[in-house]
């Protein structure tokens, strides 16, 4: 079945074309989002992961041919590195208690979560990026994953760095700021999809102020993450545009651009550091 099958309503989806690397129709995965545990809907086409978006201004409506979408929904499918995703997902898996590092184990275990078989889908790019945040032990023909505190430090680092570069393409007086200013704005996007003990461990190694990046993600303005693969969001969701502080948004066009950074952001994050 194809993806879009399904949908209770013909919807507007936005995406980038993968069509070069394949001829794969798509699949649709109910996952958890790794911030806040909630469900998320994701898009996985030829071998890449995109996470779903779902953007609404109000009295608006969509004409799609000799149809017509009243509610003026529309998604948005941006390409996200799966570590972003499954780091939650390995760091309980190891069991880590203490000094003790954890435990190894295989894949296919970690990634069976009760209630999500969308992980499933994820095997084959689970065991090839991975590798970047985790140490491996090879018996025979298994490899067993155990998340390395350390790598995770670096991958870390290099999601900075290459987030830093990011925004100074948005804006030439970007680079004119001081170090410490960029360093936090990276660190607080960077927190929508990290947890608090990853987040604290990033900014001591960057020697920032935990507490202004997190007042800063209080402040971005973000587009909800389609939490239903099914076309039907909630009603509340479609009429209200919040900060992760949850104030109402004031102009969708600061939305637009907190979007602009997040998706370049995310392609960047695409390019893993060999």
């Amino acid at each position: 079945m194809a993806w879009w099958e399904g949908f209770d309503e013909i919807r507007l989806l936005i995406a980038a074309d993968t069509a070069e690397t394949g001829n794969d129709v798509g699949q649709l995965l109910s996952l958890r989002h790794p911030k806040s545990g909630n469900s998320m809907c994701c898009l996985l086409v030829n071998g890449v992961l995109q996470e779903l978006n779902w953007f609404k201004q109000s009295y608006t409506s969509w004409f799609l041919g000799d149809f017509v979408a009243e509610d003026g929904g529309l998604y948005t499918a941006t390409p996200v590195d799966p570590v972003f995703i499954l780091l939650p997902i390995f760091e309980e898996a190891r069991m880590k208690k203490g000094d003790d590092p954890g435990k190894f184990r295989l894949v296919d275990e970690i990634i069976f979560v009760e209630g999500y078989p969308g992980y499933q889908k994820l095997l084959s790019i689970a065991e090839n990026c991975m590798q970047v945040v985790c140490e491996i032990k090879e018996i025979g023909s298994s490899k067993f994953f155990r998340l390395d505190d350390s790598k995770v430090l670096a991958w870390m680092y290099h999601k900075v760095c290459q987030l830093k570069q990011t925004l100074s393409t948005l804006d030439n007086n970007y680079a004119a700021r001081e170090e410490k200013d960029r360093l936090i704005d990276a660190v607080s996007i960077l927190g929508e999809y990290l947890d608090e003990p990853w987040l604290k461990l990033l900014s001591d190694r960057l020697r920032i102020d935990l507490t202004e990046a997190t007042r800063k993600m209080s402040d971005i303005e973000i587009l909800p993450t389609a939490a239903e693969c099914n076309g039907s969001q909630e009603k509340s969701k479609s009429d209200n545009k919040t900060t992760r502080g949850g104030r109402q948004a004031k102009k969708p066009k600061v939305e637009t651009e907190s979007h602009n950074i997040r998706e370049m952001f995310t392609r960047a994050s695409s390019r893993r550091k060999k």
